[in-house]
């Protein structure tokens, strides 16, 4: 394909230039909350459609905005006192032909069930609100889905946009995924009932050395009093600071709930185990990438990749199949130690056919093989994407 460009990287690899900075919202961060719940209803009105119609109707349910509640936490309990708001707005197909369907009943249930799931201790029924506003989509973009699908072609992209995507992720990357992950772990979640799912770490590097500022919302039934807090605190940090040092030889500081003042008694405590109880609001595209970091030294989309349609929405698909490719050369091809992999569509056009595919690799050494290897790669996944909507309904890919 002549649109598939293959270039080098000219600049320092962030790993080793002097600072870096990485970000990750955790699960029951209320972004985090906003993104995933706006992804499941996706997936759902896609399973509906499909069994209603054969298949997926035009939608895009990405705009979710989380109000915080009021809650009073106390050490050995607290209660919820106004529930957490959560307000999923977008368009969807609702009727066709004589048949209505369930749009707003499958949200809410589709919500609920989400945060069931994922946050231990919200009790959707109590705790949150959720509000639907999802309205018929545009005659012109409804159009333009259908079209491709009267057709039975490739898909058509419904924007002009651009998707990025990088391979692999170095120390500090890796560190700040999985720390948020081993802290949401089932294991740890027995060991520690006290930590709640609503976990941000942000991780700098200062040349060899890391530091983890790490925000964790302590459920406060599970802690007697400030010095159980203090104690729970610390024996937490010391374990995150021998997981974190086993990924890296740089040296790894880790800090917990730095705000918190033991003097006045001022501890970061919720009842719910989530900082939307009262603490903070939440909305869809603000927090995590699709590779689930926030990564302001690597190339980044502001495309909220969340409950956009799996078929023809340029901002989800091009985003994920940036890394999908950027990953594969890394893996696939010897010389390659690093890709950056940038697409940009044409909307009305069909979706495998960017305006430009620009893979820029770093290589150990560049062998005649080597553009042609990377361009066979990006063709390929060119080509798989329009039935790249089937991974996206089986959840294989996360987007937060």
């Amino acid at each position: 394909m002549a649109n598939i460009i293959v270039s080098s990287l000219e600049f320092e690899k962030v790993g080793t230039q002097y600072a870096e900075i990485v970000e990750r919202k955790g699960i029951g961060h209320p972004d985090t909350i906003c993104d995933s719940v706006a992804e499941e209803l996706s997936v759902a009105l896609s399973k509906m459609y499909i069994e209603e119609f054969g298949a997926i109707m035009h939608h895009n349910v990405d705009k979710a905005l989380l109000v915080g509640g009021i809650a009073e936490p106390v050490f050995g309990g607290g209660r919820v006192i106004s529930p957490i708001e959560i307000y999923i707005v977008g368009r969807a197909i609702k009727e066709k032909g004589d048949k209505r369907l369930p749009v707003e009943e499958l949200a809410i249930e589709t919500i609920q069930q989400w945060l069931s799931e994922n946050l231990r201790n919200i009790d959707p029924s109590k705790h949150v609100v959720i509000n639907t506003r999802i309205k018929p989509g545009s005659r012109d973009l409804v159009e333009l889905f259908e079209r491709f699908q009267k057709s039975g072609e490739v898909p058509l992209a419904n924007d002009t946009s651009f998707g990025v995507g990088f391979a692999p992720l170095n120390d500090l990357e890796s560190i700040v995924l999985n720390t948020e992950r081993f802290l949401n772990s089932e294991d740890m979640k027995l060991k520690h009932p006290e930590i709640g799912e609503d976990i941000k770490v942000m991780g700098v590097r200062i040349k060899d050395k890391i530091r983890l500022t790490i925000a964790l919302a302590f459920v406060s039934r599970y802690i007697k009093d400030l010095e159980d807090y203090k104690a729970k605190k610390e024996e937490i940090r010391s374990k995150v600071v021998e997981f974190a040092s086993s990924l890296t030889d740089k040296e790894v500081e880790v800090f917990i709930n730095t705000a918190d003042n033991y003097d006045n008694g001022s501890v970061y405590i919720t009842v719910t185990g989530t900082s939307a109880e009262q603490g903070d609001d939440g909305q869809v595209g603000r927090g995590n990438r699709v590779n689930g970091l926030i990564t302001p030294y690597r190339p980044m989309s502001l495309e909220a990749a969340a409950g956009k349609n799996p078929v023809s929405h340029i901002g989800k698909i091009y985003n994920v199949v940036a890394n999908i490719i950027a990953d594969r050369v890394v893996r696939e091809v010897e010389e390659v130690e690093e890709a950056y992999c940038y697409m940009v569509s044409k909307i009305g056009h069909p979706i495998n056919e960017p305006q430009v595919c620009d893979v820029k690799i770093r290589a150990k050494r560049r062998s005649a093989g080597t553009e042609e290897a990377v361009r066979s790669i990006a063709t390929e996944e060119l080509d798989k994407m329009p039935d790249t909507w089937r991974r996206f309904i089986q959840k294989e890919f996360s987007v937060a």
